[in-house]
């Protein structure tokens, strides 16, 4: 059981997270503008909050999660340096004048 909850992934890229925000955004301001218009249609401010809210959960619900779409380019990083004898003893001497 534990094995599968490790397995999710948690990651999401630079450029998925640019897509998620403005996807968020998009979502929000339309459910914004239909629910003003909505409620100043038949004159419920409710209304306008109600529809409000649910863009917000689903915004939520499509940006907050690292879905697949949101994970296309991942980072390539680099390999890390193998350190060698004579950087070692460069560290060490330059922590010791401290």
């Amino acid at each position: 059981m534990m094995c599968y909850f490790t397995s999710i992934p948690t990651h999401m890229d630079y450029d998925g997270q640019r897509r998620a925000e403005k996807l968020s955004r998009i979502i929000i301001s339309l459910f914004g503008v239909v629910g003003l218009v909505w409620g100043y249609i038949i004159q419920q401010f409710s209304q306008t909050v109600y529809i409000l809210a649910a863009g917000f959960v689903l915004a939520c619900i499509v940006t907050i999660p690292p879905w697949p779409m949101y994970r296309q380019k991942p980072l390539q990083w680099q390999k890390p340096r193998p350190e060698n004898e004579h950087t070692r003893e460069q560290t060490t001497k330059s922590k010791k004048r401290k």
